[in-house]
């Protein structure tokens, strides 16, 4: 026997060495046979794939829907038996006789005593394969997932995210499954800030081995793991289930390394580094995401600058995915790292964030938010993102920003102010007479300081009721007719959707202003004051959508105060102009 066991461990070796059928032909749903065995190939650890053994029990027809069936296996093979059905092994290539049935992508309930899975048959996977051609991710939809009973759920990859530190990914995690995307922090990428990765060139992609897709790459990375399902010269296709159910998508297809599978009673998982762009998704169908090697798409680059009070500035490089409720979740997740995931800054007091937004060389944006400190900046993280979403999204032209920038700078102190007193010296005047409004507010942990303005009455104003209001710039804008959101339907052209945009007041410090309740018929978000009816009436017969009525305040008169502090008051007091 002695002599047989070297011979025994060299066999073994070389079947765990073996590759899975490169050119296999498909096996069709109706020749499947219950009591069939066959070989299942995915990574374990490393990037080669190995082999494990499953029992075919059955099919599932039309679990999915009309026409879409689950073939379900017994996991036999005792390493899988243990742990079940892995994230991770999304798209895993099921072999029998030589032939592939299909690929690993539904886990058979969680705590069954005998380990089962389902497989996405072959022929649904050469459907999206079918569909693979380069795209623009114009898919207007949010990102879902596969609604399914609670007995079996599609291995939906868990988005690790590379570069950023547990602390950040707490904070900006609920905002990332707002849009879909469940995340964890065991992750890790070889990429650097350019896309390439620091390690040698990964191989050509083999089926049962692992491949990523990312929606950033660079610093930041944020990618879904799963297997090669199968290739076809320069057409892979993978995961066995949709990514995102995204349609039809632009995405980086991304080299993997496995590092370990975590076994769980509830879902075990693979954690992973994320390598450097091979190809591009561009397909994110229901039961597969395929697309081609080569080239990746095209993303959207940001660079956040931090310009700490000492020190040399430091640059923050990677490159989000294109797509209109996606991007700027995923952007602001990088720069939620440059402000929190690092200790040598000195943000602690407060900071300024600066953005620019290019379109084309002569379609850019540029604003500029005031913070105070990392936490009060967590606090509104949402805020910030409903912000720049509205800036990024784009109803009028298929065009993404090709570029994004922001430059994080400390403030001195603090800008929290607090509004203590707000008066007007007299509530009634007439025109030529003298009015002040008197401001007073407290600094943060400091003193109490004033400013008195003079109010101007123009002869104009006589007999009216008017108001003054002192809030900050994004509650004037509201009070005056300006929505938050902009409809796509109240402008024609990007150009004046830009325009829009551009014309927002300054978010920080406070406005004064001299205030009359009005009615405004607005064309195009530009409004006109108390407008005869009759000519509203024929141009809202013209173009409803864009024309509207509106109830709003019409500023008379106004001045920004405190510029560069954070104002959460909103004041209002009656002025009356004497005739």
């Amino acid at each position: 026997m002695r002599l047989f066991r070297p011979l025994a461990l060299l066999l073994a070796a070389l079947v765990a060495r073996a590759a899975p059928p490169a050119d296999a032909p498909p096996l069709p749903l109706d020749e499947l046979k219950a009591g069939a065995k066959g070989q299942v190939w995915t990574v374990f650890r490393g990037t080669e794939p190995e082999p494990f053994d499953v029992l075919v029990t059955g099919v599932l027809h039309n679990a999915l829907g009309p026409g879409k069936s689950l073939i379900v296996c017994e996991l036999t093979d005792p390493r899988v038996q243990s742990m079940g059905a892995v994230a991770g092994m999304s798209g895993s290539p099921l072999y029998i006789d030589g032939k592939l049935a299909g690929a690993l992508s539904y886990q058979i309930q969680r705590f069954e005593t005998v380990r089962h899975a389902g497989f996405t048959p072959v022929a649904d996977l050469e459907e999206v394969k079918a569909r693979v051609a380069p795209g623009l991710a114009v898919n207007s939809g949010g990102a879902s997932g596969t609604p399914l009973d609670s007995a079996y759920q599609a291995l939906q990859p868990v988005f690790s995210l590379g570069g950023l530190s547990p602390a950040v990914v707490e904070v900006v995690a609920p905002h990332l499954r707002a849009i879909g995307l469940s995340v964890s922090a065991l992750g890790g990428s070889t990429q650097s800030s350019a896309g390439a990765a620091t390690s040698s060139p990964p191989a050509r992609p083999v089926p049962g081995g692992a491949l990523a897709v990312a929606l950033t790459t660079g610093d930041i990375s944020l990618a879904g793991t799963g297997t090669v399902s199968r290739v076809q010269g320069d057409r892979v296709t993978a995961f066995g289930h949709p990514l995102l159910g995204l349609g039809e998508v632009a995405l980086p297809m991304c080299a993997t390394e496995i590092l370990t599978i975590l076994p769980s009673q509830m879902q075990s998982m693979k954690i992973a580094n994320t390598g450097r762009v091979i190809g591009t998704i561009s397909q994110d169908r229901l039961s597969a995401v395929s697309g081609t090697l080569g080239a990746g798409p095209a993303m959207i680059d940001v660079t956040v600058t931090l310009k700490p009070a000492k020190g040399a500035s430091r640059d923050l490089k990677f490159a989000v995915l294109r797509h209109p409720q996606l991007t700027a979740a995923i952007t602001a997740t990088g720069l939620t790292q440059a402000i929190l995931g690092s200790n040598d800054h000195g943000f602690n007091h407060g900071f300024r964030v600066r953005g620019e937004i290019s379109f084309s060389p002569k379609q850019e944006l540029s604003y500029s938010t005031v913070h105070a400190g990392p936490q009060g900046f967590a606090q509104g993280l949402g805020e910030f993102i409903t912000g720049l979403a509205g800036n990024l999204q784009n109803p009028y032209e298929r065009t993404f920003p090709s570029k994004v920038s922001f430059t994080v700078e400390p403030l001195a102190e603090n800008p929290t102010v607090v509004i203590e007193q707000f008066r007007l010296s007299r509530a009634q005047a007439a025109p030529g007479e003298r009015i002040q409004a008197t401001v007073s507010w407290r600094n943060w942990q400091g003193t109490t300081e004033r400013e008195v303005i003079d109010l101007p009455l123009d002869p104009a104003w006589s007999g009216r009721q008017l108001e003054v209001i002192l809030a900050p710039g994004r509650i004037l804008d509201e009070l005056t007719g300006r929505p938050r959101l902009i409809a796509a339907a109240e402008l024609r052209s990007f150009e004046a959707y830009l325009a829009a945009l551009r014309d927002d007041r300054p978010s920080d410090g406070v406005h004064l202003a001299i205030v009359q309740r009005s009615t405004v018929f607005s064309d195009q978000t530009a409004g006109t004051p108390e407008i005869p009816g009759s000519i509203e009436r024929i141009a809202r017969s013209a173009d409803d959508a864009r024309y509207r009525r509106r109830e709003v305040v019409l500023p008379l008169w106004e001045r920004h105060l405190l510029p560069g502090r954070l104002v959460n008051a909103v004041i209002r007091r009656p002025l009356t102009v004497l005739e």
